[in-house]
C-alpha cells in the first residue's frame, strides 16, 4: 500500500521542493503549513505514516506539534532542523521523533531517510539482511531479574511488563524486538542502526543512546536500574531476561 506523507513547513519553497521529489517517488502527499493544521490533520482519516516536520514553525512548533502527534499516533516522524540547532534534534529525539534531517539538505538524500524510515513496515521476519538476527517469535515471554515477566507479542505489536500493558512507539517496538531477538547478546550501535533504521541512515549513532532511554523510560526503568535494556560501556546495548521455556 502506498504510503501517505504529511509534510510540514512555514517556507513554502522548502515544503514545494520536498512535496515534488516525494511526489515524483509514488508517495501520497499532504501539506501543513504550521505546526497547529498539522496536529489537526491527525483528527482525520486516513491515516498518516510519516510525517516531516520543520521545527521552526508559527502557531505551533515542530517540537510541541510532535507532542501532540505521539498522543494522536505512532506514525514515523522526520524532524527538519538547522544545522546549528544541536539542542532541537535531541529534544525532538526524546519526544518521540524517529530520525531528522538538518538544512540544507540534498533532496536526493532525504529521500533516502524516507524510504529507510518507512522500510521498516516490512512484515515480522521478512528482511533482505542474511546476517540479520533472528526475529522474535509471534509471542514470547521473558523472565525478568526481579521474577516478573515481560511479553512481547509481534503479530499484535503488544508489549506487556509485569501484566500492564507498555505503550511503545513503532520505533521502540522495533528496537525492542530487535534486542530481544537474540537476548544477552551486544548490538553495536552501528548493528542497530543498520536493522533498526536502515543502512541508508545519514545520522549521527548518538541517535541510538537517545531512542534506547526512550524506551527504557516507557519500560520503567532508568540505566542504573535496568531490568531489560543493559549498557555494555563502549560498545552498545544488550537485552537483559531469559525466555521463559515451555513447561
Amino acid at each position: 500500500m502506498t504510503a501517505r506523507i504529511l509534510v510540514v513547513d512555514d517556507e513554502d519553497p522548502i515544503r514545494g521542493l520536498v512535496t515534488g521529489y516525494l511526489r515524483e517517488e509514488g508517495y501520497v502527499v499532504e501539506e501543513a503549513a504550521d505546526g497547529r493544521a498539522a496536529v489537526e490533520r491527525f483528527d482525520r482519516e486516513p491515516p498518516i505514516d510519516l510525517a516531516v516536520l520543520d521545527v521552526r514553525m508559527p502557531r505551533m512548533d515542530g517540537i510541541e506539534a510532535l507532542r501532540e502527534i505521539r498522543r494522536r499516533s505512532d506514525c514515523y516522524v522526520i524532524m527538519l532542523t538547522a544545522a546549528a540547532e544541536e539542542t532541537d534534534r535531541v529534544i525532538g529525539l526524546s519526544v518521540g521523533a524517529d530520525d531528522y534531517v538538518t538544512k540544507p539538505f540534498s533532496p536526493r538524500e532525504f529521500v533516502a531517510r524516507v524510504k529507510a524510515v518507512l522500510r521498516r513496515r516490512r512484515p515480522p521476519g521478512e528482511t533482505d539482511d542474511p546476517l540479520a538476527p533472528p526475529p522474535v517469535a509471534p509471542a514470547q515471554r521473558f523472565d525478568l531479574a526481579d521474577a516478573g515477566t515481560l511479553e512481547i507479542d509481534i503479530d499484535r505489536h503488544e508489549v506487556h511488563l509485569d501484566g500492564a500493558p507498555v505503550e511503545l512507539t513503532a520505533l521502540q517496538f522495533e528496537l525492542l524486538g530487535v534486542l530481544a531477538s537474540s537476548p544477552g547478546r551486544v548490538f553495536a550501535r552501528h548493528q542497530l542502526i543498520e536493522r533498526v533504521w536502515g543502512r541508508d541512515f545519514f545520522g549521527e549513532e548518538r541517535i541510538v543512546d537517545v531512542h534506547v532511554g526512550n524506551l527504557r523510560k516507557a519500560l520503567g526503568e532508568g540505566a542504573a536500574d535496568a531490568r531489560v535494556v543493559g549498557t555494555v560501556r563502549g560498545v552498545g546495548y544488550r537485552f537483559l531476561p531469559e525466555p521463559r521455556r515451555a513447561s
